[in-house]
């Protein structure tokens, strides 16, 4: 199947196990068993279920399974056209679209010749020198000051740092891994020498929550729904257990359960943007920054870009590349004819 650009893989759409939601059921409802069925993260659904909602409204809350292409096309181009969304923002809704007619309403999308594409000039992202990351990390709250020393020194993204279990550390290695990144792929990024002794204090203060957890008799932490349907007993095993555990417990929205989460996001947001105000600098830096500067400092001491695709997870290479235009000194150590005269 093609969506004017989109190239899907009709191998796997074609054997892709099906599964018929029960026809009473409300939309929502639909939606959530067909998700539960093929294993998409609570994270995928609410954001699927996110643009189905605006799908819907955007056409004066008629039902989906009266509107096909054209109504499609229509509210993908006005996301182009009136809403100015980027191109990411674009291909979400697309593939929560893509998702429903397929998968839920069983009536999957042709062509779609008549949308409009977002076209926006490529922005070069915010990096820090090292000099500003040192300072940063320098004044960040010491309860997250670990958190952010890990993004910036492995290259992670924040909810791929939060979600680590205990097993995906690999201290003797100095290596991290990171299961289920974008585009639900593995891959492996360098775990930093320096923070080795601040990582074994942080894993033998979870030992001892996890420990008090179990004396306690509570259920243990949220796992992955094809885990917990396997290996119902892993919530309470010492592998799976967070890295970074939130301090209480909430309610699973998977599984209904009350049990351990992982750190919020918000707070790594919050204390990143409090260091960076308190050291005064003057970029628009956030936790995805680190990210960058990771990236971009790994290019300017000679690293391979294929190795720093790897490590980050790109898919293309031409991502990557981004960063060449925002080094110190781009191309091939180009210096400016100022300083020589």
């Amino acid at each position: 199947m093609m969506l004017d650009g989109l190239h899907m893989n009709p191998t796997k759409t074609a054997h892709r196990e099906m599964f018929i939601p029960n026809p009473k059921a409300r939309l929502r409802e639909q939606v959530h068993e067909v998700m539960r069925f093929h294993h998409y993260s609570f994270r995928t659904e609410e954001t699927y279920w996110h643009w189905i909602r605006q799908f819907i409204f955007f056409h004066d809350k008629k039902h989906p399974k009266e509107m096909a292409d054209a109504e499609v096309s229509a509210f993908l181009s006005h996301l182009a056209m009136g809403d100015k969304a980027a191109k990411a923002t674009q291909l979400q809704a697309l593939n929560a679209l893509v998702f429903l007619y397929r998968d839920v309403l069983l009536k999957p999308l042709g062509r779609l010749p008549d949308m409009k594409w977002t076209h926006r000039p490529a922005r070069l992202p915010v990096v820090l020198t090292k000099e500003e990351v040192r300072r940063v990390l320098a004044v960040a709250d010491a309860r997250y000051a670990l958190a952010l020393r890990l993004l910036y020194g492995t290259g992670v993204r924040l909810m791929e740092l939060i979600r680590l279990r205990v097993k995906d550390l690999d201290l003797e290695r100095g290596q991290v891994v990171i299961r289920g990144g974008k585009g639900n792929k593995d891959r492996v990024s360098v775990l930093p020498e320096s923070v080795r002794t601040e990582l074994q204090a942080q894993l033998e203060r979870v030992r001892i929550l996890w420990q008090q957890d179990v004396q306690a008799g509570n259920a243990g932490v949220s796992l992955p729904v094809e885990v917990a349907k396997k290996h119902p007993n892993a919530a309470r095993e010492w592998p799976w257990q967070y890295a970074f555990p939130a301090p209480g417990f909430s309610r699973d929205p998977m599984s209904g359960r009350i049990l351990r989460h992982h750190l919020q996001e918000d707070n790594l947001q919050r204390a990143m943007k409090a260091a960076v105000r308190r050291v005064g600098l003057t970029k628009d830096a956030t936790c995805h920054t680190l990210r960058h500067s990771f990236a971009t400092h790994l290019l300017e001491g000679g690293a391979d870009i294929r190795t720093v695709q790897d490590l980050l997870g790109h898919k293309d290479v031409t991502t990557t590349q981004i960063y060449t235009h925002v080094m110190q000194k781009p191309g091939l150590g180009v210096r400016s004819p100022l300083d020589s005269i």
